[in-house]
């Protein structure tokens, strides 16, 4: 059964609020298979711009928007085959392209479930209340960009050692903007200062944390994953199995992706990817990292561990000098002498920093269960080079102009030497391990409760019912945009 609406004054404040900015809300069926969606709000799509803060982009919340900046309407996944020539391996590997979401980014899919949820039952009220979004970057910058369409006011939290892109953004949208102190891997401090405003603001703030929101997992589960499964079923050419899928851990997230997999793949390996700077789940370790986008130094609230089966720590200065490979001439114009595909090389700004850490992690499991031609893998360009032009001109400062020899060196060196090192194979008891990690800031800070985490390990019903929900918040969105009316005037 659907969620019973929690407070029906606020629901028809909320549905005053939409009808008055002709807000229409999309269902996880349209964002998964946009066909779905009314032509009359297509023909709308077609007069505006991918990034415009116009409500009707709610329907672009999806892998399969066409690739231009105004006026596209949909096709099918927006994804990249990464031929051997780059990976050194001869494993399929796709990377599904989030840039051609609104705000350059799938994090407004991962944002969408948390906000809309409340809004749909009355547990957020848009006329008074503030969704808080505590984030590393892409997760605020979607918060904020969900918030502005749905009627609804945001306050933005990220580290201060972000990329300077991030805040320019955010000031465009209006946010109420808080930086923290540290970098990718402070995440406690972010969980602070939220706390913090929580006991300034009362309820006048809505804290939809990434970490523990099943609305973040829960629209991967229905919507990228699903992608994931088309493209392999229509690309896979004479690969016979889809054998793994890799994913930096981050907020979990996009690991929801993996519980769709699962079923069904069920012998698909899932590999969860960290920096080799702050090994959290590898060695219960700590420290600070340039991957952004992946935040850490815990286990997010909504990892199943028990639906991983290896972890993989990511060298971020392998990261970061990839980087420059894929983006600066020198690098272009080499990889081009190694034989991979001018379209390939052209296309490798599509691949922000953490987009590159998940190649660097699919590659390392393609190395170590010595896969071949009949093997896919599947990850995900979360981002795109637009968010990072900052860091190249700090990387420029740093290390001076990139050379040929830069680039031989970073091929042969980071990218061909990829190895096996720094990863781990996970037993029953590491699974474990790393879920009783979650006591320590979940139960000891942020006030969830021993039978909760249990529940998650031992009841063996637990994670089904999280997905069962994606059908019944589409039953709410649809009593939520009947009552508004609006599908109905179209």
């Amino acid at each position: 059964m659907a969620q019973q609406v929690v407070n029906k004054k606020v629901l028809q404040k909320t549905v005053q609020r939409c009808r008055e900015r002709g807000i229409i809300i999309p269902t996880y069926k349209q964002m998964r298979n946009p066909e779905l969606i009314p032509e009359k709000i297509k023909d709308k799509l077609r007069h505006i711009g991918l990034w415009d803060l116009n409500p009707l982009n709610l329907f672009r919340i999806t892998w399969k928007n066409e690739p231009v900046a105004f006026g596209g309407g949909f096709n099918g996944v927006n994804f990249l085959k990464i031929p051997p020539e780059l990976t050194g391996v001869k494993a399929q590997i796709f990377m599904l392209i989030g840039k051609f979401f609104p705000t350059g980014s799938h994090k407004v899919g991962a944002t969408f479930g948390p906000l809309v949820e409340k809004l749909v039952t009355g547990r957020f009220d848009p006329t008074r209340q503030k969704a808080l979004w505590p984030s590393t970057g892409n997760y605020c910058r979607g918060g904020a960009y969900d918030s502005y369409l749905l009627g609804c006011d945001s306050i933005a939290i990220l580290p201060e050692g972000m990329s300077r892109e991030r805040f320019e953004w955010l000031r465009k949208v209006g946010a109420e903007i808080f930086a923290t102190p540290g970098c990718e891997s402070n995440v406690k401090e972010i969980y602070d200062k939220a706390n913090e405003l929580l006991a300034e603001r009362g309820d006048e703030v809505v804290n939809l944390n990434q970490f523990s929101e099943i609305g973040n997992p829960l629209w991967h589960y229905a919507v990228t994953g699903p992608a994931m499964e088309e493209v392999f079923l229509q690309k896979r050419g004479n690969a016979a199995r889809f054998s793994a899928v890799f994913l930096t851990q981050g907020s979990a997230g996009t690991l929801g992706s993996a519980e769709y997999l699962r079923e069904k793949f069920p012998l698909l390996k899932v590999g969860a990817g960290e920096a080799l700077q702050c090994p959290t789940l590898l060695y219960n370790g700590y420290g600070g990292h340039r991957i952004e986008g992946i935040g850490d130094k815990h286990v997010p609230w909504i990892h199943n561990l028990k639906n991983t089966d290896m972890v993989v720590d990511i060298d971020d200065e392998t990261t970061i000098r990839l980087m420059r490979l894929f983006n600066e001439p020198a690098g272009r114009e080499f990889l081009l002498q190694k034989g991979v595909p001018k379209e390939t090389v052209q296309k490798l700004d599509l691949l922000g920093i953490s987009s590159i850490a998940n190649l660097i992690g699919s590659i390392k499991m393609a190395k170590y269960y010595e896969m071949n031609d009949r093997d896919t893998i599947f990850t995900v360009a979360t981002d795109s080079m637009e968010m990072y032009q900052s860091r190249l001109v700090e990387e420029r400062e740093r290390l001076g102009d990139y050379s040929e020899k830069d680039a031989a060196v970073d091929f042969e060196g980071r990218l061909m030497g990829v190895g096996t090192d720094s990863m781990l194979e996970l037993r029953y008891y590491d699974k474990k391990r790393m879920h009783n990690l979650k006591y320590f800031t979940w139960v000891e800070q942020q006030g969830k409760t021993v039978e909760e985490l249990n529940a998650q390990w031992y009841d063996d019903s637990y994670w089904k019912r999280q997905w069962a929900k994606v059908e019944e918040w589409d039953e709410e969105i649809e009593k939520f945009n009947e009552m508004t009316g609006l599908l109905r005037e179209l």
